[in-house]
């Protein structure tokens, strides 16, 4: 149509031609990627109670349903702790463990 009126030949509407593939250019190649979406870290806190249950060896760390014996505190602790500052990779982490 706009072919015609300007004297060139007919197109089909549904026909698309093209004359060079346009590759990303280097800024656009570097933008960054969207990143997963998390919760924040109080969000996922509050999702789970925490109780600590101390044994004459060691304790049992249970987060919400799921509890986790430790023959030492300080392993315990050092869970705990990371649990704290890294919830959801680390709650990614043992459901991997009690899913095996």
């Amino acid at each position: 149509m706009i072919n015609e009126a300007i004297g060139g030949e007919p197109m089909d509407q549904r026909e698309v031609m093209v004359d060079e593939i346009i590759e990303p250019t280097n800024d656009e190649m570097r933008m960054p990627q969207p990143k997963e979406w998390r919760p924040s870290v109080t969000d996922l806190l509050r999702e789970y109670e925490v109780r600590i249950k101390f044994l004459s060896r060691g304790c049992i760390v249970s987060v919400g349903c799921r509890e986790i014996a430790f023959e030492n505190l300080e392993d315990a602790m050092k869970e705990l702790n990371e649990y704290v500052t890294n919830p959801y990779d680390v709650v990614k982490k043992w459901q991997a463990i009690f899913d095996k």
